[in-house]
Formats: C-alpha cells, sequence, structure tokens
C-alpha cells in the first residue's frame, strides 16, 4: 500500500503551528503578569496570525454536481470537487488547473480503505484550502501567476485521474472514473470562462503531478486552440527502480493501479503502444512523446520516492532505515551511498527530458516533496535556489519564454539553500 503522497502542506502547516503553540504557552506563562505586558503578548500574537495570513488565502470548496449524471465520481460516487480563486486584472483570461496528490490504492481493499475519506470522497473534503505558493493572490509572493484564475481540484479516485471502469461492484459501490473526473472537470471550467483562457496551465503535485504528466496532451487537446498550454509537474516524476531488497516493488504496484482502475485506455497510445500499461505509469516512457511544453520540478533525493520506492516498509522489515528516512541527517553513510545511486538513476530516468527550450527543469538536491505549494520554497528569501534563482522565476521566466531553464543540483549535501523534510516518529506517510 502506497500512500501519503499528497505534498507541503503538512510541514507548512505543522510549522506555522508550532510557533503559534510556542507564543500561547508563553502568553500563558505570562498570564499572571500585568495588564499591559499581557496585552503586549496579545498585541505579538495577533501580529504573527495575521502574517500568517497575509501568506495564503482561504478558498472556499466548488463541487462539480454536472460531473455526476457522466459517471464522473470519486471512489464513492460523490462529485469531485475543486477550490477556485477567481483571476483579476491582466489575469482575467489566464488560468492554472492545479491537481492535488495522494498517493493511488491498487486493489479493492486498499480502495475501500480511501473511500470514506477526503481521498476517496468529497463528503469529506475540507471546505476550505489554503492558496499559497505557486497558487498566491499576492504579487509579492507569486509575481508571475498572482492574478490568474487558481484551481486546485481535490483527489478522490486513487489513479492520478486515468481511471475509468463502468461497472460498480455493489458489495464495495467503488466507482474508478478518475479519467472521467478529469475531462469533467475541465468541461466545468471551460464552461465558467476558461474557454476565453489565452494562457493555461496543466500542473500538479505528486499524484497530481503525474496527472500533470500523463494527461499533459490531453489538456491541450481540450482547451481553446488559441491559448498558449503548458503543463508543470511539481514531484510527479516518479521512477521504475528496484528497492533496497531488490525487489520490483513499485512496478508491481503501478500495475496493480492500471489493472484496478482500467487506466490504460486514458494512457499516452504513444506509451500504450509499446508497453505494457503498468510500465505507461512511469514518466521516463511517456515523456519524450509528450507534445506539450512541460516543465519539472523535483528533488533528485525526492522524499516521498526515498521513503516509498527506494526503502518501502516490505523491504525494510526490521527498520534499519526509519530514522535515516525521517531525517537525512541521520542516514548512515551506507545508506548515503544507496541515496546517491537513487540520485544516478532518477537523473537517468529523467533524461528523455531532453534539454529545448519548450521543456524546463529545476532539480534540486534536497531531500524534499513538493515545492511548489508552500511559500517557503516556492519564492521567499530563504527559499531553495538554484544558479541563484528561485523556482518561482525559473518556472516564470520558462513560461513567459524569458529564458529556458535546465539545472540539476550538485549531490547531497552541497545545496545549503535546501529545506530538507523532517517527518513526525509518528507518521509512516508523507
Amino acid at each position: 500500500m502506497l500512500e501519503g503522497a499528497s505534498g507541503g502542506s503538512t510541514f507548512i502547516i505543522a510549522t506555522h503551528f508550532s510557533l503559534f503553540q510556542a507564543i500561547h504557552h508563553s502568553i500563558f506563562f505570562h498570564f499572571r503578569m500585568k495588564g499591559t505586558r499581557m496585552a503586549k503578548w496579545l498585541s505579538l500574537l495577533v501580529f504573527v496570525v495575521l502574517l500568517l495570513k497575509a501568506e495564503g488565502v482561504d478558498v472556499g470548496l466548488t463541487y462539480v454536481q454536472s460531473a455526476v449524471p457522466k459517471g464522473a465520481v470519486c471512489l464513492d460516487g460523490s462529485p469531485p470537487a475543486y477550490h477556485f480563486d477567481k483571476g483579476f486584472g491582466a489575469g482575467i483570461n489566464n488560468w492554472i488547473v492545479h491537481f492535488e496528490g495522494g498517493g493511488w490504492c491498487n486493489n479493492a481493499s486498499v480502495c475501500l480503505d480511501r473511500r470514506d475519506t477526503r481521498l476517496g470522497s468529497s463528503k469529506k473534503m475540507d471546505q476550505t484550502a489554503s492558496f499559497s505558493g505557486y497558487l498566491s493572490n499576492k504579487q509579492k509572493f507569486n509575481p508571475d501567476f498572482y492574478n490568474w484564475n487558481r484551481i486546485k481540484v481535490r483527489y478522490c479516485d486513487g489513479s492520478s485521474f486515468t481511471g475509468d471502469v463502468e461497472a460498480v461492484d455493489p458489495k464495495t459501490n467503488l466507482h474508478y472514473r478518475g479519467g472521467r473526473i478529469f475531462v469533467a472537470v475541465i468541461e466545468d471550467l471551460l464552461a465558467k470562462g476558461m474557454r476565453n483562457a489565452q494562457n493555461a496551465i496543466l500542473s500538479g503535485c505528486s499524484a497530481g503531478g503525474l496527472t500533470a504528466i500523463l494527461q499533459c496532451d490531453r489538456f491541450r487537446s481540450l482547451i481553446p486552440a488559441g491559448a498558449k498550454a503548458k503543463c508543470i509537474s511539481d514531484a510527479g516524476y516518479f521512477i521504475n527502480v528496484k528497492d533496497v531488497s531488490g525487489a520490483q516493488h513499485i512496478q508491481e504496484f503501478y500495475s496493480q493501479v492500471v489493472a484496478t482502475h482500467g487506466s490504460a485506455k486514458n494512457l499516452p497510445a504513444s506509451c500504450t503502444s509499446r508497453l505494457s500499461p503498468g510500465l505507461c505509469f512511469f514518466p521516463e516512457n511517456v515523456v519524450s512523446q509528450i507534445r506539450t511544453p512541460i516543465f519539472f520540478v523535483n528533488a533528485a533525493y525526492d522524499s516521498w520516492q526515498i521513503k516509498n520506492i527506494l526503502a518501502p516498509g516490505v523491504a525494510d522489515p526490521h527498520g534499519q532505515w526509519r530514522d535515516c528516512k525521517l531525517d537525512i541527517k541521520k542516514c548512515s553513510s551506507a545508506q548515503l551511498s544507496v541515496m546517491q545511486g537513487f540520485r544516478t538513476n532518477f537523473l537517468s530516468a529523467l533524461s528523455g527530458v531532453g534539454s529545448t527550450p519548450a521543456r524546463g527543469k529545476f532539480i534540486d538536491g534536497c531531500y524534499a516533496h513538493c515545492q511548489m505549494g508552500t511559500q517557503e520554497t516556492w519564492m521567499r528569501a530563504d527559499s531553495p535556489v538554484l544558479a541563484k534563482t528561485t523556482i518561482a522565476k525559473a518556472v516564470g521566466d520558462w513560461y513567459y519564454e524569458r529564458r529556458p531553464f535546465h539545472e540539476i543540483d550538485c549531490t547531497y549535501p552541497c545545496n545549503p539553500t535546501c529545506h530538507n523534510r523532517i517527518f513526525d516518529n509518528n507518521r509512516s506517510d508523507d
């Protein structure tokens, strides 16, 4: 079971919550102090809350009811949903459609586990989402895209929006309809103004980043011919590599995902005509055939892939990799050597991207996963940089064709600007 490829929102929330907690405890400690000192502490709390609020905007949930008659529904049969922050000013006819991540389910049992959660039902989704980083509506935080129409599509199908099985098992009530959801969401947005798009980006994080790769050319075919359409994958370049036990764990898993969801019909025909459908879930086997311009943001030491592909629990029964996976600084020299081998395999799998202006890549040497959706890693004074360039600047320059960008970082731990992720001991996912 591979789940939890959901991106960096947990990191930013945990960071902000810890700061909030620290201030709260300080206020409690000083509660018996004089009123003036209490007032100062309260003022500081208000300031911090406003500061955090300024970095993100809360956006409500929209249910795509028009998708239901088309059978384009979540695992439990509920309508798909997205968060939509409307564009303004010069960005009124520009569109970002960003797909959420969240792993995959490879059989009925695992899909049942997801069905009654936010990853399988729109009934369980939060009613608001905080937009920051690449989805921010503040010019200082997101200078190239702040005034675009920005949509975050929620993930509730477990197949990176590729599945399409007509039959519904009455025992489980599971609907495998991710491919239909993709088309229904795009059609709904076209009706809400995207039919007038001048610029349009399909993007996603993690499993959503894989969506942006697999569905890139389909997106181009669905939107107006006159629009400048491009795709961006954030942490979606999953590679086919053996785990530390020597097993083809991820290859077998992806084959099961594709079979369970009936994904073959929605995978690029340029790949399925040559390889088995399960292999066409790997970007390395489809990227060279993508016709639409596409940009890749990825960590060479992708933390989700290290945890779930290179050293999954099934390949590490004695937990020798546990501490290393939680904090890269706790890796032994032998483990770091294995991870350097993973980087070599990753760069080899990435070779099909090429170096034409229509393609772009920002491959940092960080232990990270999904870097566009949080302000810390998208664009801030201390954000990761390659060639003195933030992710936000690299992506913006590429999209607007100000300059191409094809940068690959040196090996860990050479980049001091990295935000290397540290995970909670009680969390097994990402």
